[in-house]
């Protein structure tokens, strides 16, 4: 698997990015336009480097300045079927699908931690979901409501803001989770006070036995245990850029649900499904972002030795 590297490289620059590239053990396909950049002016230098490779590649380009005075642009080509392709792949030390880039990881978190429009309807949406379901007892709409809320990008981002030590992005992940909730839930106590105020909601709806959705506010020992492993594989599929796992963090955690028994709690006035739920969202959020700092701090300090040796041990060289 290779990273496509597009460079603009000022004159000043020039000769030292083009010998860096051109003499790197694990490039290929590299051109050179010289002069094509206009904003800012310089030469387009265009280069196909291992995966495992290209952030040390990174790296030795901001070491230059290039990302200064210059531009970097890395993108993940769809397929690479030609040779040099897979040689490089078998000489680059480790294997593609273990190589981390930070600067898409930070890059990543930045996005992860923006407070979007969009952010904000997903996550009131997903915790209305999860008051419905509370509602109906339907622990079906529960699975539903935590595909739907998008909070983990915020849970990922805070993780790497304390990894990277970052503080910016600390506050701003920190500022858009906790705002975020407050805003979601202080919009669905609305709708249920509504809710209740038209019949459609009896407070005896929300505080009855409740089979299927009880656990949304009784959290235990296993509440947090399900916090950690789903913030620990959260923070690994981010960091080697693994969306699709990103859905099964999604439903293992009841941040969300909590959430929307709380805006129901408040709504009758339930100080036990207030405490409960709010115990719940607190246990989840605590878990999930100590296993994510751990996880990304393993990865941060001794995951490219694990990589090598784990090369070495299941023997997954790529083909030459």
């Amino acid at each position: 698997m290779l990273v496509h590297l597009r460079l603009t490289v000022p004159a000043a620059l020039a000769d030292a990015v083009r010998r860096l590239v051109v003499e790197h053990d694990h490039t290929t396909n590299v051109t050179l336009q010289a002069g094509a950049g206009l904003k800012p002016p310089g030469d387009l230098i265009e280069v196909d480097v291992a995966r495992e490779s290209a952030a040390a590649l990174v790296r030795d380009l901001q070491a230059l300045g290039l990302d200064e005075d210059g531009g970097i642009v890395l993108t993940t080509p769809t397929g690479t079927p030609f040779r040099a392709a897979r040689v490089l792949e078998a000489q680059a030390p480790g294997h593609p699908d273990d190589a981390v880039i930070w600067d898409s990881v930070e890059a990543t978190a930045y996005g992860g931690a923006t407070p979007t429009l969009s952010y904000h309807v997903f996550l009131v949406i997903a915790v209305a979901l999860a008051a419905v379901a509370v509602i109906t007892d339907s622990s079906v709409l529960v699975v539903g409501a935590m595909v739907v809320g998008p909070e983990f990008s915020a849970i990922a981002a805070l993780c790497v803001g304390l990894v990277l030590r970052r503080p910016r992005l600390i506050t701003r992940s920190a500022m858009l989770l906790v705002l975020g909730f407050a805003l979601a839930i202080g919009v669905v106590t609305v709708l249920a006070l509504l809710a209740r105020a038209t019949g459609m909601v009896e407070a005896v709806d929300i505080t009855r036995p409740r089979p299927g959705t009880g656990f949304i506010w009784h959290p235990d020992r296993w509440s947090f245990v399900v916090a950690v492993l789903a913030g620990a594989a959260g923070a690994l599929a981010l960091a080697i850029e693994r969306s699709t796992i990103m859905v099964g963090v999604f439903i293992s955690v009841t941040t969300v649900p909590a959430a929307g028994n709380l805006a129901l709690g408040l709504a009758v006035g339930d100080a036990g499904e207030i405490g409960g739920s709010a115990a719940q969202l607190g246990l989840n959020v605590v878990g999930m972002v100590t296993a994510g700092v751990l996880v990304l701090l393993l990865i941060r300090t001794a995951w490219p030795w694990l990589a090598l040796r784990a090369e070495r041990i299941f023997g997954t060289a790529g083909p030459a």
